[in-house]
């Protein structure tokens, strides 16, 4: 296992060259690479000659590729559909394990479950036989504002696309403040977790007393360490099923910045890596 960063907390400004070195300075071994930070445009032409040896140069390898939209956002299933394949063109070239995406908001007159059951198919069982033929596997994030809000969602992707190149982005910090086991999760979809992101969750039991569980501001993420994930536990868990990939922490903790966030993340992760 080894630690990786989000390279998305950089900004959209910053220069992909720049984030290589710091990255590499501050002893992290991967980059979950943002889609502002590099581009088909970028890779393609030279079949990845200058990003690969700039990679290897300062010893980083790259975890993921990110492309943080879904497939009923923006403008829509046809336009995620060709940015997908570029960047599983992108991924094989790279030789890149994972895309880290999201499966899609709930569509409007749908639930999740819906969304899920009679949408995602039509939209990721080409992208899947697609990544096949490349290596390339798809790795859907949890992130509770889309359509895996709880296990039950897991589960139904798992059904209704169970090929085995499709699967999950874990994070546990959008389980943990719902008061979802993640560490049961882990357990269930240890097959299916492709790639991980190491963000921490504070809760603040005041402030939710008052507010209640359906108002928001009684919880925030932070860097691992600060909030109330069990590190120790959610590693050893991932080790037990197998798990043997990056811990990419994705920083949106508003205490530090890019660089301080991330520095404090990898100091606390490394006693268990």
């Amino acid at each position: 296992m080894h630690i990786g960063l989000l390279t998305k907390t950089f900004g959209k400004d910053a220069k992909f060259k720049d984030i290589v070195k710091w990255t590499s300075k501050a002893g992290f071994k991967a980059l979950e690479i943002s889609r502002f930070h590099l581009q088909p445009k970028d890779v393609l032409p030279d079949d990845g000659r200058k990003v690969k040896q700039l990679l290897s140069d300062y010893g980083l390898r790259v975890s993921g590729l990110e492309y943080y939209l879904g497939f009923n956002t923006g403008e829509g299933p046809a336009a995620y559909l060709r940015a997908m394949k570029e960047l599983i063109l992108m991924a094989a070239i790279l030789k890149v394990d994972a895309i880290c995406t999201f499966i899609g908001l709930p569509s409007p007159g749908k639930t999740r479950m819906q969304t899920i059951r009679e949408e995602a198919p039509a939209v990721f069982n080409p992208l899947a036989e697609e990544a096949k033929k490349h290596d390339v596997r798809i790795a859907f994030e949890n992130w509770y504002a889309t359509n895996l809000l709880n296990l039950d969602h897991f589960k139904a992707v798992t059904e209704v696309l169970p090929q085995d190149n499709i699967g999950f982005n874990f994070d546990p910090s959008h389980l943990a403040w719902q008061e979802i086991d993640y560490l049961a999760a882990v357990d269930e979809f240890k097959d299916r977790i492709f790639h991980t992101h190491a963000k921490d969750v504070a809760v603040f039991n005041t402030k939710r007393s008052r507010l209640g569980v359906l108002e928001k501001g009684w919880w925030e993420y932070v860097i691992p360490g600060y909030g109330i994930i069990s590190w120790g536990e959610y590693i050893r868990t991932l080790r037990l099923n197998g798990y043997d990939g990056v811990l990419s922490i994705e920083h949106e903790d508003k205490a530090f910045n890019a660089q301080e966030g991330f520095e404090k993340g990898i100091g606390f992760l490394s006693r268990y890596i």
